[in-house]
């Protein structure tokens, strides 16, 4: 399933990079979205190339009930966004991996990152979705992209407040 997501953010290309780059923002993004955040980590900085893991839970209430023996009682999910360093014009672009443990779902994409207008970036993650689960497949992928969506959602409403 192709997905793709949108980040209207109201801030330079250099600030919005600074505020993917920022652990704090990644907690309370995280804990604004219900999850639990159970690791950070930045390597490399927002001036030039940099990479942001993070492993979060979610409560598994958040999928379909006759999809949840599928994961369990919770969600596991592992990001990891690598950017590559600015280029003249300050945009970027980088890749990004969301995977669900313990279940066979994977989010892979490219992700990028510009100035549409002084003082106003937008950030877009696009890829494949995939859910590698016999006749149920579609069903997993449908649910996994409902709850990224949302998860995205409230990121987005966070990335507005962290930037005001």
């Amino acid at each position: 399933m192709h997905l793709r997501l949108d980040l209207p953010l109201p801030a330079s290309a250099d600030r919005a990079a600074a505020l993917l780059a920022d652990p704090q923002f990644a907690r309370d993004a995280a804990s604004a979205a219900g999850a639990g955040l159970d690791h950070v980590e930045l390597t490399g900085s927002p001036d030039g190339a940099f990479t942001v893991t993070t492993r979060r839970s979610f409560p598994a209430d958040q999928i379909p009930a006759h999809l949840r023996g599928f994961v369990g009682g919770r969600i596991d999910v592992r990001q990891v966004d690598a950017w590559e360093a600015p280029r003249a014009d300050g945009s970027r672009v980088g890749t990004v991996v969301v995977e669900i443990a313990g279940a066979p779902v994977r989010l892979t994409g490219r992700s990028s990152l510009h100035e549409q207008a002084p003082g106003s970036t937008l950030v877009t993650y696009e890829g494949e979705l995939r859910a590698a689960i016999p006749l149920f497949g579609a069903a997993v992928e449908q649910a996994a992209a409902g709850t990224i969506r949302t998860a995205f959602a409230t990121t987005a409403e966070v990335a507005r407040a962290h930037l005001s």
